[in-house]
């Protein structure tokens, strides 16, 4: 089976998937195209933080450095329990 090719509509079949497997998983708000998948030890949801970055300086009149410090302050910052999403930061981009 291949793993990494876009599909489209993935936000939402990753979200569909998740809350299938734990109802109480939690998502962040507005950065559904950062959404990478699941964490299958925790069974979280996991983002790509540059993508968030990215996301926040297209959707405001957010600099990058205004933006890295929104997101460790609003994002990272924000935990929610133990279903609150992971950050991560992607090297390997196909």
């Amino acid at each position: 089976m291949e793993t990494n090719r876009k599909i489209d509509g993935w936000p939402e079949i990753i979200k569909e998937e998740l809350s299938y497997i734990n109802e109480q998983a939690l998502f962040a708000n507005g950065f559904d195209d950062a959404l990478l998948g699941i964490d299958m030890l925790d069974y979280i949801a996991v983002y790509d933080a540059d993508k968030c970055l990215d996301i926040l300086m297209q959707t405001s009149d957010m600099t990058r450095e205004e933006a890295e410090e929104y997101f460790e302050f609003n994002t990272l910052g924000a935990y929610m329990g133990e279903y609150t999403p992971r950050f991560v930061k992607v090297y390997n981009r196909l």
